[in-house]
């Protein structure tokens, strides 16, 4: 794998995930002089913190642009900025193969989406909780779908080994459900037995809230009929001696959290996944492959031309029109990018009902109301308010950001915009705007499926 500046990854051999994987994660912590750790002062002479990791949506992966991103990528590499060192990314296969590694001294941090249980603190010790998930069933919603833990016995139930949903399933167990089994799998990941699931594999499986949301967009099928477990805190794990180290990162967390940071990062990456339509989303899957392909170099020129990211502006045509060149509404909007009469002659557009005509002229708008906003809107919130005035107009677009700063919230952070767009449609709120009453609501809705038609076309495109 080829590094990026200022970070080396580095993959683990698959003797090595083996063994991890062999050894599991039951059983009294090692004797700490048995096990060399390394303390926070090492660590900052050597100028390396090495972070044992799993490649997947929620943790760690290589982006379209070929470099690794992910959430625990992004929050590890700002933790390692806060120290002064590089990052060492090393991948392994399971939560049981990262455990064990950490407990034979290969990493200084896991940082995999690991949930803070009695049962690990026995052995590790953990830092702040940095994102709070709950534990769901999940199963296919045309098969037999569960509705309490009672529902489950009888069924194919396997979960990952050597993980949270594993204490959570014995505790059920020991707590009035003798007769409830599962199946442990050391030979695959929670997303692989997701998949299983939507393929009829597996009857149901079990995983974090924040994995379900992801992967419910890839296989919509999938239904989370109930919760297994109350709010769960995820924290980064150390070896049980190194409280130099978590010390460390309290401190850094406190600071990013209290700098907006955190909740940055939770908009970037979470923020859009709220609402979830089934239906929608199979029709969105069966016309990336039947309609897409036919727009596809003409949204890459169009973004090329006004510098955006060409899937966003597929997956903006698809909210509009989904690509259907020749739509219309009632209101007197036309073609794949819904351009209203005004509009399209305001950007060039005589035929709306062209399918190149009308790509060109939306991805223009789009780039006029990006323009408009001041140079200091950092991405990703700029785009998301030039959708957003896209939608709803640049004046009301206006009234809601002196709205945001008469609440004393950041009129350019799209978290705190998306609060106070609905209010336009409140008479104690527009009937002092200039530009008066909005449908505020329905930007904000407009940006969010946006974004979620966004990550699942990354998803699926070649």
């Amino acid at each position: 794998m080829t590094p990026t500046t200022g970070m080396r990854y580095r993959m683990v051999p698959a003797l090595l995930v083996a063994l991890a994987v062999l050894a599991g994660c039951e059983g009294p912590p090692r004797n700490p002089d048995q096990v060399e750790t390394r303390s926070l002062e090492r660590i900052r002479a050597d100028g390396r913190l090495v972070v044992l990791t799993r490649n997947a949506p929620t943790t760690w992966y290589v982006g379209r642009l070929g470099k690794p991103t992910g959430p625990e990528h992004d929050l590890v590499v700002a933790f390692g900025e806060h120290l002064g060192v590089e990052v060492e990314f090393r991948q392994y296969k399971t939560v049981g193969a990262i455990l064990s590694a950490l407990e034979a001294g290969e990493g200084d941090v896991a940082a995999a989406g690991l949930t803070d249980i009695e049962s690990r603190r026995q052995r590790f010790r953990f830092g702040p909780s940095y994102q709070q998930v709950t534990q769901q069933v999940v199963c296919r919603r045309d098969a037999h779908v569960p509705e309490s833990v009672e529902d489950l016995v009888g069924l194919d139930l396997a979960v990952i080994a050597d993980s949270s949903y594993v204490a959570r399933l014995k505790a059920l167990q020991a707590d009035g459900h003798p007769d409830l089994q599962w199946t442990q799998r050391t030979d695959a990941t929670t997303e692989q037995l997701l998949r299983e699931v939507w393929r009829r594999e597996l009857d149901c499986t079990v995983a974090d809230s924040t994995i379900v949301d992801i992967n419910r967009r890839y296989y919509p099928e999938l239904i989370a009929p109930f919760n297994l477990s109350r709010a769960q805190s995820l924290a980064w794990v150390l070896p049980w001696q190194r409280g130099d180290t978590a010390d460390a990162i309290d401190t850094w967390l406190a600071q990013y959290r209290e700098s907006d940071q955190l909740a940055q990062w939770r908009e970037r990456y979470y923020g859009f996944f709220t609402v979830f339509d089934y239906v929608d989303t199979r029709v969105y899957m069966r016309r990336i492959d039947g309609r897409y392909p036919r727009y596809r170099d003409l949204f890459r020129a169009a973004a090329d031309k006004y510098d955006l990211p060409p899937l966003l502006l597929a997956a903006q045509a698809y909210q509009e029109s989904h690509w259907n060149p020749r739509a219309r509404s009632p209101t007197g909007v036309r073609g794949i990018m819904m351009l209203t009469l005004n509009t399209a002659r305001s950007v060039g557009v005589k035929n709306r009902l062209d399918a190149r005509q009308s790509i060109f002229g939306g991805a223009r708008y789009l780039a006029r109301m990006r323009d408009r906003l001041p140079d200091d809107v950092r991405e990703p919130d700029r785009t998301w308010l030039a959708l957003a005035a896209y939608n709803v107009g640049y004046g009301h677009l206006a009234d809601a950001l002196q709205l945001a700063r008469d609440q004393g919230l950041n009129p350019w952070h799209w978290r705190d915009l998306k609060e106070v767009l609905p209010l336009l449609a409140d008479p104690a709120y527009y009937e002092d705007a200039k530009y008066g009453y909005a449908r505020g609501t329905e930007p904000v809705r407009y940006v969010q499926r946006i974004r979620e038609y966004r990550h699942v076309l990354a998803q699926a495109e070649p």
